[in-house]
Protein backbone atom coordinates (compact mmCIF):
# COMPACT_ATOMS: atom_id res chain seq x y z
CA UNK A 1 0.00 0.00 0.00
CA UNK A 2 1.83 3.06 -1.28
CA UNK A 3 0.67 6.27 0.38
CA UNK A 4 2.55 9.08 -1.28
CA UNK A 5 1.95 11.54 -4.09
CA UNK A 6 -1.51 12.98 -4.63
CA UNK A 7 -4.93 11.36 -4.28
CA UNK A 8 -8.55 12.34 -4.77
CA UNK A 9 -11.11 12.87 -1.99
CA UNK A 10 -14.59 12.69 -3.46
CA UNK A 11 -18.16 12.31 -2.19
CA UNK A 12 -19.15 11.54 -5.78
CA UNK A 13 -17.28 8.24 -5.64
CA UNK A 14 -19.38 7.24 -2.63
CA UNK A 15 -22.78 8.85 -3.21
CA UNK A 16 -22.88 9.56 -6.95
CA UNK A 17 -24.12 7.34 -9.75
CA UNK A 18 -22.29 4.08 -9.18
CA UNK A 19 -21.73 3.29 -12.85
CA UNK A 20 -20.00 6.62 -13.30
CA UNK A 21 -18.17 6.17 -10.00
CA UNK A 22 -16.60 2.97 -11.31
CA UNK A 23 -15.68 4.61 -14.62
CA UNK A 24 -14.25 7.63 -12.82
CA UNK A 25 -12.22 5.46 -10.44
CA UNK A 26 -10.66 3.57 -13.33
CA UNK A 27 -9.82 6.83 -15.08
CA UNK A 28 -8.34 8.35 -11.91
CA UNK A 29 -6.06 5.33 -11.63
CA UNK A 30 -4.97 5.81 -15.23
CA UNK A 31 -4.36 9.51 -14.55
CA UNK A 32 -1.92 8.58 -11.82
CA UNK A 33 -3.82 9.36 -8.62
CA UNK A 34 -2.67 6.74 -6.13
CA UNK A 35 -5.40 6.82 -3.48
CA UNK A 36 -9.15 7.39 -3.69
CA UNK A 37 -10.82 8.72 -0.54
CA UNK A 38 -14.53 8.51 0.23
CA UNK A 39 -16.51 9.99 3.13
CA UNK A 40 -18.79 8.17 5.54
CA UNK A 41 -21.98 9.27 7.23
CA UNK A 42 -23.15 5.76 8.09
CA UNK A 43 -24.61 3.14 5.82
CA UNK A 44 -22.91 0.58 3.57
CA UNK A 45 -19.53 2.27 3.21
CA UNK A 46 -17.77 -1.05 2.59
CA UNK A 47 -20.01 -1.74 -0.39
CA UNK A 48 -18.71 1.49 -1.90
CA UNK A 49 -15.10 0.54 -1.09
CA UNK A 50 -15.61 -2.86 -2.73
CA UNK A 51 -17.16 -1.22 -5.81
CA UNK A 52 -14.16 1.07 -6.29
CA UNK A 53 -11.62 -1.69 -5.66
CA UNK A 54 -13.33 -3.90 -8.23
CA UNK A 55 -13.16 -1.09 -10.80
CA UNK A 56 -9.41 -0.59 -10.34
CA UNK A 57 -6.20 -2.61 -10.17
CA UNK A 58 -3.62 -0.76 -8.10
CA UNK A 59 -5.02 2.24 -6.23
CA UNK A 60 -5.64 2.30 -2.51
CA UNK A 61 -9.21 3.07 -1.44
CA UNK A 62 -9.45 4.92 1.87
CA UNK A 63 -12.34 5.86 4.11
CA UNK A 64 -12.06 9.54 4.91
CA UNK A 65 -13.33 8.79 7.44
CA UNK A 66 -15.35 5.95 8.96
CA UNK A 67 -17.68 7.40 11.61
CA UNK A 68 -17.03 5.16 14.62
CA UNK A 69 -20.38 5.94 16.24
CA UNK A 70 -22.20 4.42 13.25
CA UNK A 71 -20.36 1.11 12.88
CA UNK A 72 -19.77 -1.99 14.97
CA UNK A 73 -16.02 -2.71 15.21
CA UNK A 74 -16.48 -6.46 14.76
CA UNK A 75 -18.38 -5.82 11.51
CA UNK A 76 -15.69 -3.35 10.42
CA UNK A 77 -12.96 -5.93 11.02
CA UNK A 78 -14.86 -8.64 9.13
CA UNK A 79 -15.47 -6.29 6.19
CA UNK A 80 -11.81 -5.24 6.05
CA UNK A 81 -10.71 -8.88 6.06
CA UNK A 82 -13.12 -9.75 3.24
CA UNK A 83 -12.02 -6.79 1.12
CA UNK A 84 -8.35 -7.61 1.61
CA UNK A 85 -8.95 -11.23 0.70
CA UNK A 86 -10.75 -10.19 -2.48
CA UNK A 87 -8.58 -7.26 -3.59
CA UNK A 88 -5.24 -7.42 -1.75
CA UNK A 89 -3.74 -4.85 0.57
CA UNK A 90 -5.47 -1.84 -0.95
CA UNK A 91 -7.83 -0.78 1.88
CA UNK A 92 -6.88 2.06 4.20
CA UNK A 93 -9.28 2.40 7.12
CA UNK A 94 -9.56 6.02 8.18
CA UNK A 95 -11.53 6.30 11.43
CA UNK A 96 -12.93 9.41 13.07
CA UNK A 97 -15.16 10.64 15.88
CA UNK A 98 -17.09 13.12 13.71
CA UNK A 99 -18.91 15.99 15.47
CA UNK A 100 -21.52 16.04 18.22
CA UNK A 101 -24.23 17.83 16.18
CA UNK A 102 -23.97 15.35 13.31
CA UNK A 103 -23.77 12.26 15.49
CA UNK A 104 -26.73 13.26 17.65
CA UNK A 105 -28.81 14.43 14.67
CA UNK A 106 -28.32 10.99 13.13
CA UNK A 107 -29.47 9.28 16.31
CA UNK A 108 -26.04 7.68 16.82
CA UNK A 109 -25.21 9.56 20.02
CA UNK A 110 -24.91 10.62 22.72
CA UNK A 111 -21.54 12.04 21.77
CA UNK A 112 -19.35 11.52 24.83
CA UNK A 113 -15.61 11.27 25.55
CA UNK A 114 -14.50 11.01 21.91
CA UNK A 115 -10.89 10.18 22.76
CA UNK A 116 -11.98 7.31 25.02
CA UNK A 117 -14.46 6.17 22.38
CA UNK A 118 -11.66 6.01 19.82
CA UNK A 119 -9.43 4.03 22.17
CA UNK A 120 -12.24 1.56 22.79
CA UNK A 121 -12.95 1.24 19.07
CA UNK A 122 -9.28 0.51 18.36
CA UNK A 123 -9.21 -2.02 21.19
CA UNK A 124 -12.14 -3.84 19.60
CA UNK A 125 -10.44 -3.83 16.19
CA UNK A 126 -7.37 -5.36 17.85
CA UNK A 127 -9.47 -8.07 19.53
CA UNK A 128 -11.39 -8.98 16.39
CA UNK A 129 -10.67 -12.23 14.58
CA UNK A 130 -8.92 -11.38 12.37
CA UNK A 131 -7.94 -7.93 13.68
CA UNK A 132 -7.54 -4.80 11.58
CA UNK A 133 -3.74 -4.33 11.43
CA UNK A 134 -2.45 -1.03 12.79
CA UNK A 135 -0.60 -0.49 9.52
CA UNK A 136 -3.86 -0.36 7.56
CA UNK A 137 -5.67 2.19 9.71
CA UNK A 138 -5.30 5.91 10.38
CA UNK A 139 -7.17 8.42 12.52
CA UNK A 140 -8.89 11.66 11.69
CA UNK A 141 -6.96 13.90 14.06
CA UNK A 142 -6.92 17.67 14.48
CA UNK A 143 -5.90 18.14 18.11
CA UNK A 144 -2.75 16.93 19.87
CA UNK A 145 -4.32 14.13 21.94
CA UNK A 146 -5.94 12.36 18.98
CA UNK A 147 -2.77 12.87 16.96
CA UNK A 148 -0.72 11.26 19.71
CA UNK A 149 -3.13 8.32 19.87
CA UNK A 150 -2.76 7.91 16.11
CA UNK A 151 1.01 7.70 16.48
CA UNK A 152 0.66 4.95 19.08
CA UNK A 153 -2.07 2.83 17.52
CA UNK A 154 -2.21 3.46 13.76
CA UNK A 155 -0.19 4.34 10.68
CA UNK A 156 -0.78 8.10 10.99
CA UNK A 157 -3.33 10.89 10.63
CA UNK A 158 -5.79 12.14 8.06
CA UNK A 159 -6.64 15.82 8.47
CA UNK A 160 -9.56 17.66 6.89
CA UNK A 161 -10.19 21.39 6.51
CA UNK A 162 -6.67 22.13 7.66
CA UNK A 163 -3.74 24.17 6.38
CA UNK A 164 -0.07 23.52 5.62
CA UNK A 165 0.65 25.08 9.02
CA UNK A 166 -1.48 22.35 10.57
CA UNK A 167 0.38 19.69 8.56
CA UNK A 168 3.57 21.02 10.15
CA UNK A 169 2.04 20.75 13.64
CA UNK A 170 0.91 17.19 12.90
CA UNK A 171 4.37 16.24 11.74
CA UNK A 172 5.99 17.78 14.82
CA UNK A 173 3.60 15.89 17.09
CA UNK A 174 4.03 12.57 15.29
CA UNK A 175 7.76 12.76 14.70
CA UNK A 176 9.34 10.69 11.96
CA UNK A 177 7.57 7.58 10.71
CA UNK A 178 3.80 7.99 11.08
CA UNK A 179 2.05 9.39 8.03
CA UNK A 180 0.49 12.83 7.62
CA UNK A 181 -2.27 12.64 4.98
CA UNK A 182 -4.15 15.96 4.66
CA UNK A 183 -7.20 16.69 2.54
CA UNK A 184 -6.97 19.92 0.55
CA UNK A 185 -10.05 21.53 -0.96
CA UNK A 186 -9.44 23.18 -4.34
CA UNK A 187 -11.31 25.22 -6.95
CA UNK A 188 -9.97 25.47 -10.48
CA UNK A 189 -10.90 29.00 -11.55
CA UNK A 190 -9.09 32.27 -12.14
CA UNK A 191 -11.70 34.70 -10.80
CA UNK A 192 -11.88 35.47 -7.09
CA UNK A 193 -15.61 36.20 -7.17
CA UNK A 194 -16.29 32.86 -8.85
CA UNK A 195 -14.16 31.06 -6.29
CA UNK A 196 -15.98 32.75 -3.40
CA UNK A 197 -19.37 31.94 -4.96
CA UNK A 198 -18.47 28.26 -5.23
CA UNK A 199 -16.77 27.83 -1.88
CA UNK A 200 -18.23 30.17 0.73
CA UNK A 201 -21.49 28.38 1.54
CA UNK A 202 -19.73 25.02 1.37
CA UNK A 203 -17.24 26.31 3.90
CA UNK A 204 -19.90 27.72 6.22
CA UNK A 205 -21.35 24.25 6.80
CA UNK A 206 -18.05 23.02 8.18
CA UNK A 207 -17.28 26.13 10.21
CA UNK A 208 -20.48 25.50 12.17
CA UNK A 209 -19.04 22.20 13.46
CA UNK A 210 -17.23 22.54 16.80
CA UNK A 211 -14.17 20.39 16.13
CA UNK A 212 -13.25 22.30 12.98
CA UNK A 213 -13.96 25.66 14.57
CA UNK A 214 -11.80 24.85 17.60
CA UNK A 215 -8.92 23.72 15.41
CA UNK A 216 -8.98 26.90 13.34
CA UNK A 217 -8.96 29.02 16.47
CA UNK A 218 -5.93 27.06 17.68
CA UNK A 219 -4.25 27.89 14.38
CA UNK A 220 -4.61 31.60 15.07
CA UNK A 221 -7.81 32.58 13.29
CA UNK A 222 -10.25 34.86 15.07
CA UNK A 223 -13.95 34.16 15.76
CA UNK A 224 -14.74 36.92 13.28
CA UNK A 225 -12.87 35.05 10.56
CA UNK A 226 -15.21 32.09 11.05
CA UNK A 227 -18.37 34.13 11.42
CA UNK A 228 -17.76 36.16 8.28
CA UNK A 229 -15.79 33.57 6.27
CA UNK A 230 -13.06 36.15 5.88
CA UNK A 231 -10.91 36.26 2.75
CA UNK A 232 -7.95 35.30 4.95
CA UNK A 233 -9.70 32.16 6.16
CA UNK A 234 -11.11 31.24 2.75
CA UNK A 235 -7.73 31.48 1.04
CA UNK A 236 -6.05 29.49 3.81
CA UNK A 237 -8.52 26.61 3.59
CA UNK A 238 -9.38 26.51 -0.12
CA UNK A 239 -6.69 26.63 -2.78
CA UNK A 240 -8.08 28.28 -5.89
CA UNK A 241 -6.66 29.40 -9.21
CA UNK A 242 -4.98 27.52 -12.05
CA UNK A 243 -3.14 24.21 -11.94
CA UNK A 244 0.06 25.85 -10.77
CA UNK A 245 -1.73 27.49 -7.85
CA UNK A 246 -3.07 24.11 -6.77
CA UNK A 247 0.35 22.51 -7.15
CA UNK A 248 1.86 25.27 -5.02
CA UNK A 249 -0.52 24.43 -2.14
CA UNK A 250 0.24 20.73 -2.45
CA UNK A 251 3.95 21.54 -2.32
CA UNK A 252 3.38 23.64 0.81
CA UNK A 253 1.80 20.66 2.56
CA UNK A 254 4.71 18.46 1.51
CA UNK A 255 7.27 21.00 2.69
CA UNK A 256 5.44 21.04 6.03
CA UNK A 257 5.82 17.28 6.42
CA UNK A 258 2.85 15.74 4.60
CA UNK A 259 3.44 12.37 2.95
CA UNK A 260 0.38 12.46 0.69
CA UNK A 261 -2.23 15.10 -0.14
CA UNK A 262 -5.74 14.23 -1.30
CA UNK A 263 -7.59 16.87 -3.30
CA UNK A 264 -11.31 17.57 -3.04
CA UNK A 265 -12.44 19.55 -6.08
CA UNK A 266 -15.37 21.96 -5.73
CA UNK A 267 -17.26 23.20 -8.77
CA UNK A 268 -20.33 25.30 -9.54
CA UNK A 269 -22.22 22.03 -10.16
CA UNK A 270 -21.74 20.09 -6.91
CA UNK A 271 -23.75 17.06 -8.04
CA UNK A 272 -21.58 16.51 -11.12
CA UNK A 273 -18.40 14.44 -11.03
CA UNK A 274 -15.50 16.92 -11.52
CA UNK A 275 -13.84 14.75 -14.13
CA UNK A 276 -12.68 17.60 -16.35
CA UNK A 277 -10.93 19.19 -13.35
CA UNK A 278 -9.30 15.88 -12.36
CA UNK A 279 -7.98 15.55 -15.93
CA UNK A 280 -6.55 19.06 -15.85
CA UNK A 281 -4.88 18.58 -12.47
CA UNK A 282 -3.29 15.18 -13.11
CA UNK A 283 -0.40 16.24 -15.39
CA UNK A 284 0.45 19.23 -13.21
CA UNK A 285 0.71 17.05 -10.09
CA UNK A 286 2.65 14.07 -11.40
Amino acid sequence: MELSGVGVWSPHLRYGDQTEAAEAAAELEQLGFGTLWIPDAGGPVFDAVDHLLAATHRVTVATGVLNLWMHDPADVAASCAALTSAHGDRVLMGIGVSHAPRVEAAGAGPYRSPLAAMRNFLDELDRAAPPVPAGTRILAALGPKMTQLASERTRGVHTYLATPAHSRISRQTLGDGPLVLPEQTVILCSDVDEARAIGTDWLRRYLALPNYAANLLRLGFEPEDLEQVSDRLFDALIAWGNEEAIKKRVDEHRAAGADHVCLQVLTAEPSTFPREQWRRLAPALR
